[in-house]
């Protein structure tokens, strides 16, 4: 008994060599996600300098309109507002319009292609929290652009007519059945808009949707 599990052992050891050593090795698929990121070196100053306190104010609302469950827009749809929502602001240097134009050219999330925001840049930068009407306020504000982004969650919900069978009378006509049913979908939109603030003490409202 002894002998024959030694001989197995000797077998295994054998054949796992024999594999390492093969003829032809299956390579490993490679990573199929692609990250971007800018060139340009991100100017830490220049961020800061943006982001010093001034006298303007921007005032907005934010909000998305109910889409489909496929995902494109439904004409008059009512107002989802951005309630308890975190709207993050950020200034527009050069390193970021490289980054938005990256962004916009070769982002795209079904072929898991992305575009990062440096950490760096990401630190530089406002945030504000919407109330329950969407509304939300960046106080001190200097003259400049900026970027406003957020992300708002929100449950789709409606009903569909579900087949459930067909019936024959006697004189061989059919009758498709259907029973109404409910169904929900938790939805996330990204939501952004581009201000400008073109001179201290102005008042600038915005509609971040």
């Amino acid at each position: 008994m002894k002998l024959k599990k030694y001989v197995l052992t000797i077998i295994f050891i054998a054949s796992s060599a024999a594999v390492v050593s093969a003829q032809y090795k299956e390579p490993e698929k490679k990573d199929k996600v692609e990250i971007f990121r800018p060139e340009m070196t991100f100017d830490s100053l220049q961020a800061k300098k943006m982001l010093a306190k001034g006298s303007a104010v921007i005032k907005g609302v934010a909000y998305t309109k109910q889409k489909h469950p496929l995902g494109y827009s439904v004409p008059l749809s009512p107002r989802i507002l951005a309630n308890k929502m975190t709207v993050v602001l950020l200034p527009v240097t050069p390193y970021f319009e490289e980054w938005y134009k990256l962004r916009k050219d070769k982002e795209n999330i079904r072929k898991k292609r992305f575009v990062y925001l440096s950490d760096q840049a990401y630190r530089y930068r406002l945030e504000a929290v919407t109330n329950s009407d969407g509304e939300f306020t960046f106080p001190e504000m200097r003259p400049g652009k900026y970027f406003l982004q957020g992300i708002l969650d929100y449950t789709l919900k409606g009903k569909y007519n579900e087949y459930t069978g067909s019936g024959y009378n006697d004189y061989g006509g059919r009758t498709d059945y259907y029973q109404q049913k409910e169904y929900s979908k938790n939805i996330q939109d990204r939501i952004e808009e581009f201000v400008e603030v073109k001179e201290n003490s102005e008042i600038v409202k915005v509609r971040l949707h």
